[in-house]
């Protein structure tokens, strides 16, 4: 299915207006705007924000948006950004607390003249709440919720900080998205929008239910690497090989142990049944023995098509060349930059290829256009060039 402007995806015809920002609000546009929404970012003029390049070129979770300039904190910049959200199905925002508000783009503004509208909020601590007006980063709020502590590395040091996936890009902008889509759903049987409130502590907690779910079933520890999925187990770890790089091994059904087993050549030798922990210390060197005798590579192709589940751990430049990452198209280029394709994929909507991001606040005529914003407040706020920074 195609758009008149020839895009694609399940979401062709879904208006959605983004207020620029960092982390998981800018992530959510970006798949909205992937699975073939019209997006369109409101770039402030000036200011304090993070820039990843000339024209923020190279920041690729910008892709795939138009965008257009205006000023909060002048009445012609409020207006522009209200006479969008008129238009729009979803609005989201990034911002802290009851400062959309104090600028006059809250939800009671921008819904005044579009009561369908979708708007949706992600902060880290949440629209209330004792911490709610706290700064903090994705270390914060996974520390909160026993996660950073469940898979902060090997027992008896300090948790090591972790990518920022599961704080801001799982529990915040994947579970915006997941809120996005049911608000619509619901809208489509009410006709009334609503907001969503996305913080990113609770999203995490959300992520961790199956570990909380075992803990409550009396079988994960407060403690670190003495449990099934944080290490302790020799059948569910990562070995160092004879070059100094790097497989992971998740042999964890009975069957698929014993193929780890057999493609170690150690299925005959005296060992402690899978689930005896007082035998894993040395199940665990044995492992580390046989491992370091070959690289990386040669363990690859040696368990290849086996059901072991011994798979290499490769770096972001292995891995684009991968057969499965480059058979599926999981990593693309565009514009030379390697980067992950657009996901989940559709059988009857497929996703289009992502376009690069352009410069902050170029699409000022074709937004102006499309969305049929044409009041002289808001076209001259929106054609007005930045302030220099």
């Amino acid at each position: 299915m195609q758009s008149s402007d020839g895009s694609a995806g399940p979401l062709v015809g879904l208006r959605v207006l983004e207020l620029a920002g960092l982390g998981p609000a800018p992530h959510a546009a970006m798949v909205l705007a992937d699975l073939g929404a019209d997006v369109v970012r409101v770039e402030r003029p000036f200011g304090r924000a993070l820039r990843f390049g000339p024209e923020d070129a190279t920041d690729i979770v910008r892709r795939g948006r138009r965008s257009v300039f205006a000023d909060l904190k002048e009445s012609e910049g409020r207006a522009l950004v209200r006479a969008l959200a008129a238009r729009a199905d979803v609005l989201i925002e990034g911002l802290r607390p009851g400062v959309a508000e104090r600028l006059g783009v809250g939800p009671e503004d921008c819904g005044r003249d579009n009561p369908g509208l979708v708007y949706a909020r992600v902060t880290g601590w949440g629209q209330d709440g004792p911490l709610a007006q706290d700064p903090g980063h994705d270390l914060n709020y996974i520390g909160l919720t026993g996660l950073l502590h469940a898979m902060g590395g090997r027992a008896g040091g300090p948790p090591p900080p972790p990518l920022n996936l599961v704080g801001d890009f799982g529990g915040g902008s994947m579970l915006l998205v997941i809120g996005v889509l049911a608000a619509l759903w619901e809208r489509s049987r009410s006709g009334s929008g609503q907001v969503v409130d996305s913080a990113m502590v609770d999203g995490t907690a959300l992520l961790g239910q199956m570990t909380y779910a075992l803990r409550g079933m009396g079988e994960w520890s407060d403690e670190r690497s003495a449990n099934l999925l944080d290490g302790a187990a020799p059948f569910y770890d990562t070995y160092e090989c004879g070059d100094g790089k790097y497989v992971a091994v998740a042999a964890l059904e009975p069957q698929f142990f014993a193929a780890l087993l057999e493609g170690l050549g150690i299925a005959g030798a005296h060992l402690s049944a899978q689930g005896d922990r007082g035998g894993w210390p040395a199940l665990r060197a044995r492992f580390a023995r046989r491992f370091a005798s070959r690289t990386r590579d040669e363990w690859a192709a040696h368990f290849a098509g086996t059901d072991a589940c011994v798979t290499p751990v490769l770096t972001f430049t292995e891995a684009g060349a991968h057969p499965h990452v480059v058979a599926r198209s999981t990593l693309i280029e565009v514009d030379g930059i390697l980067q992950a394709a657009p996901a989940p994929r559709f059988s009857r909507t497929p996703n289009r290829r992502p376009s690069a991001p352009g410069a902050p606040g170029a699409d000022t005529e074709s937004v102006l256009r499309d969305w049929g914003v044409g009041s002289p407040a808001a076209t001259s706020a929106v054609r007005a060039r930045p302030r220099a920074r």
